[in-house]
Order: structure tokens, then C-alpha cells, then sequence
């Protein structure tokens, strides 16, 4: 056979053309390592890949929640996560009991999880943590002694599809952290739409929850969230302010910014990012923000007495049938403490007002004897904590230790509206300054838990929160959300507890005489279903002393746990959650703007009881002031039945 010839000097040519082209691919997916971290249970898993980027993603079982988000942080003018160069890995278990001092939902918190160290060239390491529900990272910095400049940190969230994502919007930094939740397809919410602040909620389409948000925050500001077009988030910070000057009384305008989000310690951690996924449940009892927080750095915090609040404010000083004129004077005020001491509610506060003018913290109005109400209250076993804006603390730290030695046991801190760098620092300096003299600190105009409340655990409660005192503007409708994204990161200080309640059609809002959305037994529910350390009773005295047996339940409703269950829950439809404090188990049970018949098992009791219970009346869906009180035996194996009305509920206590 005659073998023919062929030349092939084209198609060898081609072909090295097109190894060319292949070779560097296939050496960068080569080139790519991936490591992977698995949770306790297994059930939760991160893959971490370090190549061309460095990027890590998240399942839930076998769902993805999150996938290839990349992680960078520029510092000066080095910027970490383009081609990373990987040192060593280093894997650790973490198996501890953490005991808070304020124990909102346990009085023992497990912090169980694995947990992968990346270190890099350039000073630069980056923690992962794989829990049973959900995941954290932080990045760490060694640049030596000093300090750096943080001008970014990249954190991006790539959701694999269409989420439905529960959000905050705010359209700037300068905010309240008080607006109403949006509710928006990730597929509609677009980059260039306002951003949000922490935390969110996002649902997977086989309703798979994921709370996200951050912890031990400090000397640096809070992550915003802005959307993109791809079914996703991208962060974006306030930077680091250079100079600011006051506006008014309790404000202030930056008026020159740096170029760098923090100027911090060169050898230091950076926040906790994490994650919690799960059903409603999950979400709910997630302590996700007290395990990352810290640790407490008051050495004896034996003196931090959480506790309930008469709240002067939202009911404008409002009393009757007395024979003084009422306002703010001393006169109202010891009637206010009179009420408290009957039902054993440990303080009164003192709201806006108290002082001749608010830049004054030491000169009160000609009514007001601060120290005569610390003695009076004293004698009542009743303690009085003070308002002020953050604008006279600042410039006047020295009423701190004044106030203290006078015995006055609490302030309150209100307008700050920032979570930039600078004020940051200034939650830690003002929360180390009362701790120093003891006293307890409640921030309003403030930002979410981040943290620091862990470590200094006398700061006892912050606001950020869309709350009664937005009067008719809050509504059960978006009130059920917060057990599932703003109270499962900390303390929340909605002031709860109106007398004069009315369905959202119905409420009035504000004036001497307030109303509150949501049935008579939606507000007493509040008490055990909305975590604060400092719990504010709302109304005026002469409602609560009327309304007797409401109010000796609600008195009776501990701020502090011992053991948390959620015994049914859908985020934005119902919440019902049993606590124990010692040998009583309190149960609350709220809904939105749909009526429920919500079945539940008593199967966490540890022995027999008496319930006694409220329940909303047979025309609270209409009169929200009508309820019904009632009283039966319970076992272990006892099953009920609750019928809460639209903006209602239900709450008791097993004894």
C-alpha cells in the first residue's frame, strides 16, 4: 500500500495555539487551593478558595446560601485579595460555655464550632468559623506597632439566586436605625437603590433563613450593605471623620472627612462578619452576636441590676386624679416612683426636660431636685436614671462621677445617630466612664448591639429600633419581624406596655393621653417576647394602677433568662417563645396583621403546673382593649390552643 504524505504543519501549529491558550487556564484551576470547613454536626459548610482571589462559600446542608464572595482589605496603599500568597493553615476546635452577665435568652450560651486560620504574606490572616448554624469570618492585621490606615475592607454577600431580602433602608450614614422593614426580591433590588444597615434577613426559595450581621466592633465603624445587580450586597462605611462641628443641642454635621474608614492599631482583629442559617427557630434563638462579642472586661460586674423601667416620656407626664399640678416636677416624680416601689419595678427615668437647658446637665429646671428623687427612690428601693443628649456627655464627661456619688444609677444616652469610627469610640469611651462609676447606660438614637455590650455589660440596652415611641408610625405588621432580625443581636429597647390600645386604623398616637398599636394582650406579650436589660413600662402611672392585674403581670416578667425555647414561629406571621427564670416559665405569643390558631406543646416543662394567662377578647379584633384573663393545671403533656386576633396575642406564666 502507497502511504501518502501529508503535511501537517498547520494543524500542529493550531494545536500549539491552542495549548497556548488552554495551558495558563488550566494552570490557574490547578494553581487554585481550596479548603474546606465543616460545622460540629456537619450540617454546615464553608469552602475557602485561595487563587486568583481569595473567596469563600456557604451551604446549608446541601443548599448554597452564599457562593465565591470575595474578601479584600486595603491598608494604606496595599491592598490584600488579588493573588493572595497563602503562608500556612491552621485548624482549631472551639468548645466553651459562655456565661453573659445579662443574660437575654441563656444563662449559659455554648460556643462550639471549627474553625480555619489562614495566614498570608503581607501581615495579614483571616479566621473562619463553621457553627452549627452559620458562619463567621473576621480578618486579622500584624503590621507591628502603630498605627495603619483601614481605607476599605471589601465584604461582598453572592447569593446563588433570587432571595427575598428583609431590609432597613436608610438613603445616608446619618441615621436613626429606626425606619420600617422593606420587603424586596434580591432580583428587584438594584445597585443604586438605598442601601441598608445591619442587621438583615435574607430567605432562600426553600425558605431557608439567614440572618446577617457583625460583632466585637471596635475602634472601627459599622458595615452598610448596598445592593447589586447580580442577586447580591457589597459593603460600603462611613469614613472616618476629621472634623465635625455641633448642630443645635444634640446634633452634629462632619464637615471634612479622611480618606480611610478607620486609623486603628496596626496589630489587631477586625469585626466578626457571620451568618445564622436556619428555620425561624434557629434564627430566633441565635446567640451568634454574644458568642463573637468579647469577652467582660469589668472585673466585678456584680453590681449591673438589670431590670424594669417607668418611663416618663411617651405618656408626657401624665397623672390624674392627684391633688398637684402635674408636669416635670418633683411632685410627679415621686408619684411615678410611688408606682414603680408598689409593683417592685426597679427604676424611674428621668426623660428630656429635667435640666434648665440640655447643653446643662448640672442646672435643673426649678421644679426638678435630682438628689431629693435619688432619696426618695431610695426608700422605695427605686432607682432614677437621667436622659442626656450625647452632645452634653461629650462635652461634659464630668457628670458621670457627679451624678454617680449623688446615687443616681443609670443614664441614658440619646441622639447619636452615627456609627462612623469616631463614634464608635465614643460608645466605648462614654460605656467605660459609667462603668468606672458604676453606673448602667441605655443608648437611643443608637446603633445595633455590635458587641460592646459584651464587654462592658453595664451598657444595658440600646434603641435602634422602630419603637412604640414612634407611636402611630409602629405597627404589629412590622413589629413582628424584630425576633427575627433586630432582637436576636442584642438589646432592644422598644418601651412596650401601652394601656390605651387600639387597632392600627384606630391609633391616635400621641398627646397626654398615647395609644398603642396591637391588642391589650399583643403589649403584655411584649414583655416576654422583646429582650432589653432595661424593659420600659411605657404608660402613665394612673393607666397601670387602673389596670391592676395587667400590670402586676407585667411587673412580674423577669429582663433576664435562664433557658429560651421558641415553641412556634414564621417570621413576619407569628412568634411564640417560652423563657424560664428559676422555677417559672413565662410564655408570650404575638402575631401581625393576620389573625392565628397556633397549637403548642407544654412538653418542656419539667414537672406540673398553674398557668395563668391573658388572652385577646372575643371583640379585640375590634376594641383592642378587650381581653380575658383565665387560670388552668398544666402537665408536661398538657396541648394549647391560641387564638390571637389580628395585631394580637397571648402571654402567662406556669408557676
Amino acid at each position: 500500500m502507497k502511504r501518502v504524505k501529508i503535511n501537517d504543519g498547520g494543524a500542529k501549529r493550531r494545536l500549539l495555539l491552542l495549548l497556548a491558550i488552554m495551558l495558563p487556564a488550566a494552570l490557574r484551576v490547578s494553581a487554585q487551593r481550596v479548603e474546606t470547613l465543616s460545622s460540629p454536626d456537619g450540617k454546615v459548610r464553608i469552602e475557602v478558595a485561595v487563587g486568583e482571589r481569595l473567596t469563600y462559600s456557604a451551604f446549608y446542608g446541601s443548599e448554597p446560601i452564599l457562593k465565591d464572595c470575595p474578601l479584600s482589605l486595603q491598608i494604606g496603599k496595599e491592598v490584600f485579595g488579588t493573588k493572595p500568597k497563602l503562608k500556612s493553615t491552621q485548624r482549631i476546635k472551639i468548645d466553651e460555655t459562655i456565661r453573659p452577665v445579662v443574660p437575654l435568652k441563656f444563662a449559659e450560651v455554648p460556643n462550639k464550632a471549627n474553625q480555619l486560620r489562614l495566614t498570608f504574606k503581607g501581615g495579614i490572616t483571616v479566621d473562619f468559623r463553621a457553627y452549627d448554624n452559620g458562619v463567621a469570618y473576621r480578618f486579622g492585621i500584624n503590621k507591628g506597632k502603630g498605627k495603619v490606615d483601614v481605607v476599605d475592607e471589601g465584604v461582598t454577600l453572592n447569593l446563588p439566586d433570587v432571595f427575598t431580602a428583609h431590609v432597613s433602608k436608610t438613603s445616608n450614614f446619618t441615621t436613626n436605625y429606626e425606619n420600617p422593614y422593606t420587603h424586596v426580591s434580591t432580583a428587584d433590588y438594584k445597585a443604586g437603590d438605598a442601601m441598608t444597615y445591619l442587621p438583615i434577613l435574607l430567605e432562600s426559595h426553600k425558605g431557608t433563613l439567614v440572618l446577617i450581621s457583625e460583632s466585637d466592633v471596635r475602634d472601627y465603624p459599622h458595615l452598610f450593605l448596598q445592593p447589586t445587580d447580580g442577586n447580591g450586597f457589597t459593603s460600603t462605611f462611613p469614613k472616618s471623620p476629621e472634623a465635625w462641628k455641633p448642630r443645635g443641642d444634640r446634633s452634629w454635621t462632619i464637615t471634612k472627612e479622611h480618606d480611610f474608614i478607620a486609623r486603628t492599631d496596626g496589630q489587631r482583629t477586625l469585626p466578626w462578619r457571620f451568618a445564622v442559617m436556619g428555620d425561624d427557630a434557629t434564627i430566633a434563638e441565635n446567640q451568634m452576636e454574644v458568642i463573637l462579642g468579647g469577652k467582660c472586661e469589668i472585673d466585678d460586674p456584680s453590681w449591673i441590676k438589670p431590670g424594669q423601667v417607668n418611663w416618663d416620656w411617651w405618656n408626657h407626664w401624665t397623672v390624674w386624679g392627684v391633688d398637684f399640678e402635674t408636669g416635670i416636677n418633683n411632685d410627679t416624680y415621686k408619684y411615678i416612683i410611688d408606682c414603680a416601689s408598689k409593683y417592685g419595678v426597679e427604676y424611674v427615668l428621668l426623660d428630656e426636660g429635667w435640666n434648665k437647658r440640655v447643653e446643662d446637665p448640672f442646672t435643673t429646671r426649678d421644679e426638678i431636685d435630682v438628689k431629693e428623687l435619688v432619696e426618695y427612690g431610695a426608700k422605695k428601693n427605686v432607682g432614677i436614671v437621667l436622659w442626656l443628649s450625647w452632645l452634653t456627655v461629650e462635652r461634659n464627661m464630668d457628670l458621670i462621677p457627679y451624678y454617680a456619688k449623688m446615687g443616681v444609677k443609670g443614664v441614658k444616652v440619646d441622639f447619636m445617630d452615627h456609627s462612623d469610627q469616631w463614634m464608635v469610640n465614643f460608645y466605648e469611651r462614654v460605656a467605660r466612664e459609667c462603668a468606672k462609676n458604676k453606673l448602667l447606660i441605655d443608648y437611643h438614637g443608637a446603633f445595633k448591639p455590635a458587641g460592646l455590650e459584651q464587654r462592658l455589660p453595664n451598657l444595658i440596652s440600646y434603641e435602634g429600633v422602630r419603637g412604640l415611641e414612634q407611636c402611630g408610625g409602629c405597627t404589629p405588621e412590622n413589629s413582628i419581624w424584630l425576633p427575627f432580625i433586630r432582637n436576636v443581636v442584642g438589646a432592644m429597647d422598644f418601651t412596650p406596655g401601652a394601656m390605651h390600645n387600639a387597632q392600627p386604623e384606630d391609633n391616635l398616637g400621641t398627646g397626654s393621653l398615647p395609644m398603642g398599636a396591637g391588642t391589650r394582650a399583643y403589649q403584655m406579650a411584649l414583655y416576654v417576647c422583646f429582650e432589653s436589660g432595661l424593659q420600659m413600662l411605657a404608660d402613665s402611672p394612673s393607666r397601670y394602677l387602673r389596670e391592676d392585674e395587667c400590670t402586676r403581670y407585667i411587673a412580674s416578667v423577669p429582663t433576664t433568662w435562664d433557658d429560651t425555647r421558641v415553641l412556634a414561629a414564621k417570621a413576619g406571621d407569628y412568634y411564640v417563645v417560652a423563657k424560664r427564670k428559676g422555677g417559672k416559665w413565662f410564655i408570650g405569643a404575638i402575631t401581625g396583621k393576620k389573625a392565628q390558631d397556633i397549637d403548642i406543646s407544654l412538653d418542656f416543662l419539667g414537672k406540673n403546673g398553674h398557668l395563668t394567662y391573658f388572652q385577646d377578647g372575643r371583640n379585640a379584633h375590634r376594641i383592642a382593649v378587650d381581653y380575658k384573663r383565665a387560670e388552668q393545671d398544666v402537665t408536661p403533656q398538657t396541648k394549647l390552643r391560641l387564638h390571637l386576633v389580628r395585631n394580637g396575642g397571648w402571654c402567662g406564666v406556669i408557676e
